[in-house]
């Protein structure tokens, strides 16, 4: 194999180099590459093998004589730099020495300081009239580091300082960004990792949704996204950058702190994590620019004129820096410049300590405010800045650049003594063992500048806006068609729903706010007639005749369209959701997001990013279609769902329900509008909706308030001897319904039925009642819902659900008599909804035995009765428990 590393013929070479330099010093840099392409091309159809490389040398993508000038006062800067520096270190440190629970990080703040100073002092754009405010995900194990910034500036106290991750009794600051906790501060949760790159990208997307669609003017607002090299290996961080290339997303920007190390240890310890990154996003159609080496490195490039510089950092890989940094300038002068003779010599007037403030990139404010001017003002694709920095920078042996720094929250006198010389912070040594926080007076220099930039950029940053108008809802009655009977026509709940969803966007007050979110299942759930009505939202519109143009219900895009139809793809969908849901408080425009999916690849396939949907305050619906473990006929194991609602109830501010009726769902959300968009509750809703179809009842006088509550009593049973409750929900409600009626019909049993349309809002009234009465033990006790809708009734209960028995067990402690459940516990099958239901032993005859049953165990009846219901029902006594099955 040829060796082309090797150059046979160096005069040749030279006459093309200067060949290329003359023509882009005389027609530019396009030109250049327009002709090295049209090279490329020839080569191949000659038959040349020149493999694509997406990866250019390991230098600064903008060179020294290219930058953009730096307009601020660089030595005021360092000052406030070096104090945000200090005050976020002694937060840190403070907090561990009340106690070593509280934890905290220092490390990664360290390492990104002049990431976030640069964009602080020149880029971040806070709203004001004139500026709609930049969106930034802050990375979240450098939170103190934006807290110690925010205090420099007056918006913290010292006392909120003092009680870092102390939240519980007074002004403490949160751990991580968390806007639920700081609702005036934090726009966006960061810290759950590989969340936050996803979630701008989508962000970066719905604010240029909204522009076309004419809701807001973007202008030039920003999405800014930091992340550390090693959170690129989450799915989430780079699963959806292609998307990103594909929209020209020109108004997002990544910025990757490149510290090169994980929590424990290397990113790419054999590698090159700058180098994959170029590569990879690069090849999803980014913007690149890679901040590699500092202004201290630009002297001895310019000496490196046989490339042997360049050669050696080529060689080294991130284990090798990162050691040089960890062990110091001599240990680099040796096995870095000491490798070959003639970098030795190029470093031979230069003391190791010279050696040592060698910059990376990522610490040098002049490298970064060129990669950030230069990602302002590029136009057409999505940019993200490899800036490469050092772990732990500033922290001496604590920790700088070594595998243990990340988890490193304390520091001793001697370590405290270096960091506060080499940043020169002006604290006394009588004074320096209880690490102060350190603030300069008003009318200092640096405090007049802080305010000044600030100003320049809108205000403070971040910080968090909730100043949106309430929206004027619908009355119940424009939905009077779906509260109604249906007659002899059977319809699903997911057909109601999409007929709600038609209705509410044909109003002229909330339509255009409504925006209709799929994962590739538009058809699925009978959504296609909106396609054509509504369009679905495309930057570029639509560059081609689609195949179904000549039919009613055409695929139509648009770059006004209304829906957003995400492709096989839930995390983008939920991503896209969650900036709609938020819309409220990031464009001062309140939306209605409802995206429906398969409820099975809902909660338990997003859960994380459902989870920091509810610390953002999110308002909307996710609508859980096909739900149930028997109502998705045919589809088996992995597409049906038995356990959504239980996800659903760990997120504290998701609303959730399992209607069985239209007029259950109608009310449900219809009452959630008003809640979220009228009373500005900080809820979201998830609403399960199934494709089996039947005949859908009037609304029965006086159902809202149980309809909202989680249960109301359907239909009452005739006088009998024997008397018991039945409660169902979602679908299996019918099989309730019909056993009530087996039990009147063949033992002379009264039932009552109850539609359960929420034991998770039940559950938690239940325990919200348990509380009161445990905390007020000297007044009379209140009774839960559950237990006053119950009073009054004779029986034992039985629930039935198409979800596990958990679910419905949660109500358990509320009811004062026998209770019990059938459910759906086990792995799903692939079969038709009957067979589904008695393989589960959740259909009529299996709620008609377990009533029976629990009346022979309350000695109401016999227990024979018991058995000539499993023999007259044909039920087998030793089939296989499908749990186990």
């Amino acid at each position: 194999m040829t060796d082309n590393t090797k150059d046979v013929d160096p005069q040749e070479t030279q006459e093309w180099i200067e060949a290329l330099d003359a023509v882009i010093e005389h027609e530019g840099t396009d030109r250049a590459h327009y002709l090295l392409e049209k090279l490329i091309d020839k080569a191949r159809r000659r038959g040349a093998y020149l493999p694509y490389s997406a990866n250019t040398a390991y230098l600064n993508t903008i060179p020294e004589h290219l930058q953009e000038r730096y307009p601020g006062d660089r030595a005021v800067e360092r000052r406030i730099r070096s104090l945000t520096r200090w005050n976020a270190m002694a937060m840190v440190v403070q907090a561990n020495r009340i106690s070593t629970e509280l934890g905290g990080h220092i490390a990664s703040f360290a390492s990104s300081a002049t990431l976030y100073d640069v964009g602080m002092n020149h880029f971040f754009h806070a709203r004001d009239e004139n500026h709609g405010g930049d969106l930034v995900f802050f990375q979240g194990h450098s939170a103190p580091g934006i807290y110690s910034r925010a205090y420099l500036e007056g918006r913290l106290s010292k006392d909120q300082m003092h009680n870092f991750r102390q939240e519980v009794d007074g002004e403490g600051l949160s751990s991580y960004p968390h806007p639920w906790l700081m609702p005036d501060f934090w726009q966006f949760p960061t810290v759950s990792m590989g969340l936050g790159p996803i979630m701008a990208i989508y962000q970066a997307r719905f604010m240029n949704y909204l522009h076309d669609r004419e809701m807001i003017d973007a202008g030039k607002r920003k999405v800014w996204a930091f992340l550390g090299d090693g959170e690129t290996d989450e799915p989430e961080s780079l699963g959806a950058i292609t998307l990103a290339g594909r929209e020209k997303l020109d108004n997002l920007v990544f910025v990757v702190n490149c510290n090169l190390q994980r929590l424990d240890g290397p990113v790419r310890g054999n590698g090159k994590i700058i180098q994959e990154l170029e590569a990879i996003f690069r090849g999803a159609g980014w913007n690149v620019i890679k901040v590699v080496w500092g202004s201290f490195w630009d002297p001895l490039l310019a000496r490196d004129k046989s490339g042997l510089l360049r050669k050696r950092m080529e060689e080294c890989v991130d284990g090798d820096y990162q050691a040089y940094k960890a062990r110091g300038g001599k240990y680099t002068r040796e096995h870095f410049f000491g490798e070959y003779p003639e970098l030795k010599e190029l470093v031979a007037n230069m003391s190791d300590e010279d050696i040592f403030r060698l910059n990376r990139g990522g610490h040098d404010p002049a490298k970064v405010f060129s990669a950030y001017s230069a990602a302002m003002n590029h136009k057409g694709q999505p940019t993200v800045i490899l800036a490469k920095t050092v772990k732990g920078y500033g922290m001496g042996e604590a920790g700088e650049g070594q595998n243990t720094t990340h988890s490193q929250k304390k520091m001793g006198d001697k370590s405290l003594r270096a960091f506060r010389d080499r940043f020169n912070i002006p604290i006394p040594d009588d004074e320096l063992s209880s690490t102060p926080f350190y603030k300069p007076a008003e009318d200092s220099t640096e405090a007049i500048y802080l305010k000044e930039r600030r100003e320049a950029l809108g205000g403070s940053f971040p910080s968090r806006l909730d100043d949106v108008e309430t929206l004027e809802i619908p009355p119940l009655e424009t939905f009077k068609s779906l509260l109604e009977s249906s007659g002899d026509r059977e319809l699903s709940t997911t057909m109601v729903f999409v007929r709600f969803l038609t209705t509410l966007i044909r109003d002229k007050q909330v339509g255009k706010r409504v925006v209709p979110i799929v994962p590739d299942e538009a058809r699925t759930f009978g959504m296609e007639g909106m396609f054509r009505q509504l369009g679905i939202y495309s930057s570029s519109g639509q560059l081609y005749e689609p195949e179904d143009s000549d039919q009613l219900m055409w695929y139509r895009e648009d770059s006004k369209g209304q829906i957003l139809q995400e492709g096989i793809n839930e995390a983008g969908a939920m991503s896209e959701w969650t900036a709609a849901a938020t819309a409220y408080s990031n464009h001062g425009v309140s939306m209605i997001p409802f995206y429906i999916y398969y409820s099975m690849f809902g909660f338990q396939r997003i859960g994380d990013l459902a989870w920091a949907a509810g610390d953002m305050q999110a308002r909307g619906f996710l609508i859980g279609g096909t739900a149930g473990r028997t109502t998705l006929a045919g589809e088996g194991l992995q597409h049906q769902d038995g356990h959504g609602h239980l996800v659903a109830s760990t997120i504290p501010n998701c609303v959730s329900y399992d209607p069985c009726f239209a007029y259950e769902l109608v009310t449900i959300l219809h009452d959630g509008m008003r809640r979220m968009y009228v009373d500005k509750d900080r809820v979201f809703y998830y609403v399960a909706v199934m494709n089996e179809n039947y005949a859908q009842p009037a609304m029965p006088e006086g159902s809202e308030e149980g309809i909202l509550k989680g249960m109301y009593r359907f239909s009452e049973g005739g006088k009998a001897k024997q008397r018991v409750q039945l409660l169902g929900s979602g679908t299996i409600l019918r099989e309730v319904i019909a056993a009530a009626e087996l039990l009147q019909n063949d033992f002379g049993i009264a039932a009552d039925v109850w539609s359960v349309t929420s034991f998770n809002e039940l559950r938690r009234d239940g325990i919200d009642t348990e509380r009161w009465n445990m905390l007020h033990p000297d007044e009379a006790p209140k009774r839960s819902y559950v237990e006053e809708q119950l009073s009054g009734t004779e029986g034992p209960v039985i629930a039935a659900t198409d979800y596990i028995r958990t679910y419905a067990d949660q109500i358990r402690p509320y009811i004062d008599r026998s209770y019990f459940t059938l459910g759906t516990d086990g792995f799903g099958r692939s079969d038709m909804r009957e067979a589904l239901r008695r393989f589960f032993e959740v259909n009529r005859y299996y709620i008609v035995v377990a009533a029976l049953k629990a009346l022979a165990d309350d000695g109401e009846i016999a227990a024979s009765a018991v058995k000539k219901a499993i023999e007259k029902y044909d039920i087998n006594p030793e089939k296989p428990n499908p749990v186990t099955v």
